[in-house]
């Protein structure tokens, strides 16, 4: 789901939150050890987010924001700030060629460039925590 976040508009609030889930209290992000990441710079996109990006010049980059069943991917274009919402059972992450990590939800996608050691641990910490809260597969049984 790809929305504009720009504006406290209480019925996108609701949908993000029913996807995703609330934030994490002040407790949770404690033991998480935070819960967003750093600084990413966008490599590439799929068209309807690259659409968006190329309305202005400035450096492509996003940031990812962990919740209790999802993360939300965010970036600015022009003055508005859009979220890319996707729940764990949705989320593919691949980590392609040196230093890129690729995130895919149905037919959006973002690559970003993974450089340095925050990065790809926080990359590691999004997969841990998806892993250790998915529901059990009949595999498991």
């Amino acid at each position: 789901m790809l929305v504009n976040v720009s504006y406290n508009n209480k019925e996108i609030t609701r949908k993000v939150d029913k996807e995703v889930g609330k934030p994490f209290t002040l407790k949770e992000r404690f033991a998480l050890k935070g819960i967003g990441s750093p600084k990413l710079f966008i490599t590439e996109s799929s068209t309807g987010i690259r659409d968006l990006l190329l309305l202005d010049n400035n450096l492509d980059s996003c940031n990812i924001e962990m919740r209790p069943k999802g993360i939300i991917v965010r970036f600015r274009s022009l003055l508005e700030t859009f979220a890319l919402v996707i729940p764990y059972y949705k989320l593919t992450i691949y980590k392609g060629d040196f230093a890129v990590y690729s995130i895919f939800r149905d037919h959006h996608f973002i690559k970003v460039r993974s450089d340095t050691k925050a990065i790809q641990k926080y990359f590691r910490k999004i997969l841990d925590y998806k892993a250790d809260n998915a529901p059990t597969s009949i595999e498991d049984l």
